[in-house]
């Protein structure tokens, strides 16, 4: 089961996660998308702290699909530097690990 991730991206808005969700699920880079929000982030940018509303994608993939999905994020996000954050699934129920890497072959 060492080759399932998942994924965390920050977007602008509900619409933009929508949009980035639908390319990667259709795409096969992406079994599935949840879309949570909205969220409060606190972060650094420019010299300044700075505080916005954004959604998180929590995107399951696989290791094999990560640098497509990394970037076709990247192709379809609005920001400069998007956060695109690989977490590895050390364990997790057989069946859906199964339909997971059937979902993005």
């Amino acid at each position: 089961m060492a080759g399932e991730i998942v994924v965390l991206v920050t977007v602008e808005s509900h619409e933009e996660g929508e949009k980035i969700a639908d390319h990667l699920v259709a795409e096969r880079l992406a079994a599935c998308v949840n879309i949570l929000g909205p969220i409060r982030s606190v972060y650094r940018w420019e010299g300044a702290v700075r505080r916005d509303t954004e959604h998180l994608l929590i995107i399951k993939s696989t290791r094999r699909c990560y640098a497509d999905l990394e970037a076709r994020v990247r192709q379809l996000h609005s920001y400069q530097i998007p956060e695109v954050i690989a977490l590895s699934i050390d364990v997790g129920s057989a069946t859906y690990l199964s339909w997971l890497r059937a979902s993005t072959s």
